[in-house]
């Protein structure tokens, strides 16, 4: 299997916006910033795949996404490639036996 994160980022800023003249719009707003982050592991013979979100890119959130992977797939054996992001080699990473 193939795995890798992807971020995703939610930007709430207040803009300018037109109307009629003479009306002074009233426009909310939630100033926010958001980030997630998406897990996932591929199988590229038969599709078959594991995505999960997560707050967080980091040695805790990859443990739970190796140990989601393993729970999903626990009948398989999986070398599962990775890239060479710091929470994938640290010292913390705990690896479940099927992978």
């Amino acid at each position: 299997m193939f795995q890798d994160e992807a971020g995703f980022e939610r930007i709430n800023k207040p803009r300018y916006c037109w109307c009629e003249k003479g009306i002074r719009p009233s426009t909310p707003c939630n100033h926010i910033h958001e980030h997630r982050y998406v897990y996932g592991a591929v199988e590229p013979l038969t599709g078959e795949s594991s995505f999960w979100v997560m707050p967080r890119c980091d040695t805790e959130c990859m443990n739970n996404f190796l140990e989601k992977l393993s729970q999903q797939f626990r009948d398989d054996l999986i070398i599962l490639v990775c890239d060479g992001a710091s929470w994938h080699k640290s010292k913390g990473l705990v690896v479940p036996e099927n992978i």
